[in-house]
């Protein structure tokens, strides 16, 4: 038997049941928690403007972006829409909240 629930108790089929914005809310919640920015500039690559984010340095200990500012582009990128970029995005959050 395998075991599809993280140690938080989330499991995938749980998680999966979730809108993408629902998904998007808590991923974002629990990274601006962790300040986690490179989590943020990994999602941020799935979008199809993502050469608009490649010069930001995503890097940790980098003088530079922080989780605010990736929200902020994150927000300017995508509006309120995902286009095709929904189930890049959708597995990146559940994969997110699964492992953490």
């Amino acid at each position: 038997m395998t075991d599809t629930s993280s140690s938080s108790g989330r499991s995938f089929e749980e998680l999966d049941a979730l809108s993408t914005e629902e998904l998007r809310e808590r991923a974002f919640d629990l990274a601006r928690e962790r300040r986690d920015v490179r989590f943020f500039w990994s999602v941020l690559r799935h979008l199809p403007n993502a050469d608009e984010a490649a010069a930001l340095d995503g890097a940790p200990n980098s003088v530079g972006p922080t989780v605010d500012e990736a929200v902020a582009l994150w927000r300017e990128m995508t509006g309120h829409g995902y286009e095709e970029s929904a189930p890049l995005l959708r597995a990146a959050f559940i994969d997110y909240l699964m492992k953490h």
